[in-house]
């Protein structure tokens, strides 16, 4: 079922996901060449609230896709951030210009929502796209997957990609039950857009309170641009979940007052819906199985405290079209060269996210102050150049 040579039909490519992972692998097999179907669970497209954040590989990976010119226009950029305590009162402010110093020019901060519509007006018209479509079945053959769909239809294609997040259908179906490979971080996370801007926090800044096991972020951007960041430690977070996010975060976070208090008030009014879920990783031996690969969460969620899973998604994305462009008919190759190229950045990630748990929910008031002191010291101009070095060494190559 590869394309022959001589002009042959085109290669063929079922990805499952219009997320970030899902949009970015289809806009970049279209450009390798490859007729692309892109099918997604939700019938229509979906919008998240947080934001996210491009740095290194992940700036890379955009510039690549061409996603920089839609981009620019929707970044956030960098705000001040004013650190509050548990009644909504500032404790002190780090301003944007501190924060611009150490992050550099190559970064972009927009939401996700912005993201995803970039990505899929560059794909829009290039791929086929199908909403409201699940995959029932999946059969490998020497020469091709065939993918039963739930629309009634089977599709044969040379590659089934599943960029279906971290609760993947696909990754289920071929590789084994979500148990065998999440591992649990016993945190919940709420994220959601305000439709209004809240009045206790500044137009311009995000106002931050942490305390034990807890951190709760609210963001000012102007209208349109304003959403709200919660996540805990639970010891039983499939029980959090059960709750639903009103009922959960209203218990986690109700002693709050200031912007989490606004924000709050205002969760359910988001048309997508907040962001609700446990805080996991993925982690399986292979990305791959024949023709079936992972992509995104689905294959290696390295979780929010990593604070780099949009950026590995783009990278991941660029570098299996630049993978298969390469190795041509010989795709287990491809493959295997992919996966081998990403693999170390990958556990470099979720180590680093295992090892943030503290900076998102510090145990104790003792790692809270240790935290601040942390957060006081960038306003130095010596740490801020420090920082920053850091931030470069751990973005490069």
């Amino acid at each position: 079922m590869t394309a022959s040579k001589s002009g042959g039909r085109r290669n063929r490519a079922v990805v499952v996901g219009a997320g970030i992972a899902g949009l970015a692998t289809a806009l970049r097999l279209c450009r390798a060449g490859w007729e692309v179907l892109v099918v997604e669970r939700a019938p229509v497209r979906r919008s998240s609230g947080y934001l996210v954040n491009l740095l290194g590989h992940g700036y890379t990976a955009a510039e690549r896709l061409g996603l920089l010119p839609a981009l620019e226009g929707r970044d956030l950029g960098v705000f001040t951030t004013i650190l509050v305590r548990a009644d909504g009162r500032a404790k002190f402010t780090v301003p944007a210009a501190i924060a611009q110093g150490a992050l550099g020019d190559r970064a972009l901060s927009v939401f996700r929502g912005d993201l995803e519509t970039a990505l899929y007006e560059a794909v829009r018209g290039h791929a086929v796209l199908r909403f409201g479509t699940t995959v029932e079945a999946v059969t490998q053959e020497r020469d091709g997957v065939r993918v039963a769909l739930s629309d009634g239809t089977t599709v044969d294609a040379d590659l089934l990609v599943g960029a279906d997040g971290v609760h993947s259908t696909v990754r289920e179906r071929v590789f084994g039950p979500e148990a065998d490979h999440r591992v649990d971080l016993r945190h919940v996370v709420g994220a959601f857009v305000l439709d209004r801007v809240p009045d206790q926090v500044p137009e311009g800044t995000g106002t931050t309170f942490i305390g034990p096991h807890r951190t709760a972020a609210v963001m000012n951007l102007g209208p349109g641009r304003s959403s709200a960041f919660f996540t805990y430690h639970s010891a039983d977070p499939a029980a959090e979940l059960e709750r639903g996010p009103a009922r959960a975060l209203a218990a986690a976070f109700g002693d709050l007052g200031g912007g989490a208090a606004d924000a709050l008030a205002q969760l359910g009014r988001d048309p997508g819906g907040p962001y609700f879920d446990s805080v996991s990783q993925i982690v399986l031996d292979g990305w791959s199985r024949g023709r079936v690969v992972l992509l995104g969460d689905a294959a290696w969620c390295v979780s929010l405290f990593a604070g780099y899973g949009a950026a590995l998604a783009l990278t991941g994305a660029d570098r299996l079209g630049t993978a298969l462009e390469e190795h041509g008919a010989d795709l287990p190759a491809a493959l295997t060269a992919w996966e081998n190229g990403l693999r170390a950045e990958v556990r470099q990630r979720q180590a680093m996210a295992r090892r943030g748990i503290a900076r998102f929910a510090p145990p104790t008031r003792a790692h809270v102050w240790a935290q601040e002191l942390t957060i006081r010291a960038i306003r130095l101009p010596g740490v801020r150049g420090l920082i920053r070095r850091s931030i470069e060494r751990a973005q490069a190559p």
